[in-house]
C-alpha cells in the first residue's frame, strides 16, 4: 500500500509545479544569458532546499559561456566538468542523475541542458538542507521538476542563441550593405575626399597614418565637409574593417534617448520599455562615430568620459559593467576650446578625444578639387539614373569655381544634382545651377565670392579668369586645367597681362 502523502508534500509538490510554470513564462525575456542562468539556479536552489548549487552553459566547443554557482568557490578550473565524475554522468544522461556522495558533498542531483539536439549546460544541486516534513536526499519529484525546468533552460537558451546569431547576422548584411554603397559611391567614403589640393593631400596622409592605430580621432571642420566619410576611411583602412563602423549624431537626440542609444537599456526601466543593446555594444569590435560631440550634454559628457577610461559601459536601468572593445571617432563643427572656456565641454574629455585631430579644410581652401569633384559626383548621377555623363558648359563651370560654398561638399553634390536633372541636351547651363546666387536685376553688379563683380559677361570671365590663376599660383598651366581649357586659348583671352 502506498504511503500517503503528507500535507506538507502536496504543498511543495503545488511549489514545484507553480515554478515550473513562472518560469515558462519569464525565461525567454530575460535580457542575458548571464541572467537567465542566474534566474534558473536561483529558482532550482530556493524551491529543493539546497545548500549549494552550480550552473553552467556552453558554447561551441565546449568553452564556458555562463555560469552561477550558490555555495560553491568562485573561478574553479576551467578543467572542472571534464574532470568530475558526478558531473560527467551529468553530462552524457538523458535524465536527472542523483546520488550520495563520500565526499564533503553528502547528496547530489544534477540534470544536463540540452538544446538543438546537443548539451549545452548543466544543473547540479547539492547538499539537501533538512525541513519540517523533508527528506536529507533529494527524490524522484526532484528529479523530475530539475528535468523540466533544464528542458524550459535549453528550449529559452536555444532561442536566445538563435536571436543573437540573427541579430550579428542582420549588423553584418547592414554593414556589408553599406561597404557595398561605399564601393558603388553612394557614400563613397574613400572616393568621396578626393583632389590633389595640398589640403586634400594632408588629410588624406593623416588618415593614412592613423588608421591602423587604436587612439581616438577628433574630426574638426564646418559643416559638410566630409567628416563622417574621412571616418569611414579610418575604420576601413584599420584592422576593424571587418567589423561594424556604427555611427551616431549626437545632436539629434534629446539627453534621455541619447544616454539609452549609446548605453543601452534593461528591461523595467519604464513601463513598456524593452531591453536593448547600445551602440557601444552594436559596435563592438568595430569603430563608434560620434558625430557633432561638441552638442552632447554635460551630464552625458561625464559618463562617456568614464567609458572611454574604464572601457565598461552599464546600461540604464542595469547594475552590471559590461567589457567593451570599440574604437572612437568623434566630429564636431565647433570650435571646443572656446566652448571649454565658457564651461560648456570638458577638457578633460576633449583630450581624451583629441588624441589625433584631423581638421577638415572647407570647400572654398581647395577650389582645385572643384573639377574634379564636379567630374565625380555627374557620373554617379549618371550612372544612378541611366543617363549620359552631362557636360558642363563655360559659364556654369566658372559659377561652379567661384562659388564659396557655406554648405561645403555636400552643397556642391545638391546643386550638382538639380543641374543634372535640369539638364537638356546632355548640357548643364549657368541656369541650371538653381542653388548658386544669381545676377542681380538693374545693378549691373553680382554678387561673386563675396565681392561686387561686373555683371557684364566679358569683364565676368576676365575677373574670373583672374581668381583662378591666384589660386593656381601664378601656374598657366594649372589654371587652364582648372578652366577647362587649353594653355594657348588661355593666352589668346589676353587677360594675363592685365
Amino acid at each position: 500500500m502506498d504511503r500517503a502523502t503528507s500535507p506538507f508534500e502536496t504543498q511543495h509538490k503545488l511549489l514545484l509545479l507553480e515554478t515550473l510554470y513562472d518560469a515558462g513564462l519569464s525565461l525567454g525575456s530575460l535580457p542575458s544569458e548571464d541572467a537567465l542562468v542566474e534566474d534558473v539556479l536561483g529558482r532550482a536552489v530556493g524551491v529543493l532546499d539546497a545548500s549549494r548549487g552550480y550552473l553552467a552553459t556552453f558554447g561551441e566547443g565546449g568553452a564556458r559561456k555562463a555560469e552561477a554557482r550558490v555555495g560553491f568557490p568562485r573561478r574553479q578550473p576551467e578543467g572542472v566538468v571534464a574532470e568530475d565524475e558526478f558531473l560527467r554522468d551529468v553530462m552524457r544522461s538523458p535524465s536527472a542523475v542523483s546520488r550520495f556522495l563520500r565526499t564533503a558533498v553528502s547528496a547530489a542531483v544534477g540534470v544536463a541542458i540540452r538544446a538543438g539536439g546537443r548539451t549545452v549546460g548543466a544543473l547540479v544541486l547539492a547538499d539537501k538542507e533538512q525541513r519540517r516534513g523533508g527528506r536529507l536526499s533529494f527524490d524522484e519529484d526532484a528529479a523530475r521538476f530539475l528535468t523540466s525546468l533544464a528542458g524550459l533552460s535549453g528550449m529559452a537558451i536555444e532561442n536566445r542563441r538563435h536571436l543573437e546569431r540573427l541579430t550579428r547576422e542582420r549588423e553584418r548584411l547592414e554593414e556589408e550593405n553599406r561597404r557595398l554603397l561605399d564601393e558603388t559611391g553612394r557614400s563613397a567614403a574613400g572616393r568621396l575626399f578626393i583632389g590633389d589640393s595640398p589640403a586634400a593631400r594632408r588629410v588624406l596622409d593623416l588618415v593614412g597614418r592613423v588608421a591602423n592605430s587604436r587612439i581616438s580621432v577628433l574630426l574638426t571642420g564646418e559643416s559638410g565637409t566630409g567628416k563622417e566619410l574621412v571616418a569611414r576611411m579610418i575604420h576601413a583602412r584599420s584592422e576593424r574593417a571587418e567589423k561594424p563602423f556604427v555611427p551616431i549624431n549626437c545632436a539629434a537626440l534629446p539627453e534621455p534617448l541619447l544616454e539609452s542609444e549609446l548605453f543601452g537599456i534593461e528591461r523595467g526601466v519604464a513601463t513598456g520599455v524593452e531591453p536593448r543593446l547600445g551602440k557601444f555594444e552594436v559596435a563592438s569590435g568595430g569603430t563608434l562615430f560620434l558625430d557633432e560631440i561638441g552638442d552632447m550634454p554635460l551630464s552625458l559628457q561625464a559618463k562617456l568620459l568614464r567609458v572611454l577610461q574604464e572601457r565598461e559601459i552599464e546600461r540604464v536601468g542595469g547594475r552590471r559593467r559590461l567589457p567593451i572593445d570599440v574604437r572612437v571617432l568623434a566630429a564636431t563643427h565647433a570650435r571646443l576650446p572656446e566652448r571649454i572656456s565658457r564651461g560648456e565641454f570638458r577638457e578633460d574629455l576633449y583630450y581624451r578625444l583629441r588624441v589625433v585631430e584631423i581638421p577638415l579644410p572647407p570647400l572654398r581652401e581647395r577650389r582645385e578639387d572643384i573639377p574634379k569633384l564636379v567630374r565625380h559626383f555627374l557620373e554617379r548621377f549618371a550612372a544612378r539614373d541611366g543617363r549620359e555623363v552631362p557636360h558642363v558648359d563655360r559659364d556654369a563651370f566658372a559659377s561652379l569655381l567661384a562659388h564659396d560654398y557655406p554648405g561645403n561638399i555636400r552643397e556642391l553634390e545638391n546643386v550638382l544634382e538639380g543641374a543634372a536633372a535640369l539638364s537638356q541636351a546632355g548640357v548643364i547651363h549657368r541656369e541650371d545651377l538653381q542653388w548658386l546666387p544669381t545676377l542681380g536685376a538693374g545693378g549691373g553688379k553680382v554678387a561673386l565670392d563675396g565681392d561686387s563683380a561686373p555683371a557684364n559677361l566679358r569683364d565676368l570671365e576676365e575677373l574670373h579668369v583672374q581668381r583662378v590663376l591666384k589660386l593656381a599660383g601664378g601656374n598657366k598651366s594649372r589654371a587652364a586645367r582648372l578652366l577647362g581649357i587649353s594653355r594657348r586659348t588661355l593666352y589668346r583671352k589676353k587677360y594675363l597681362g592685365r
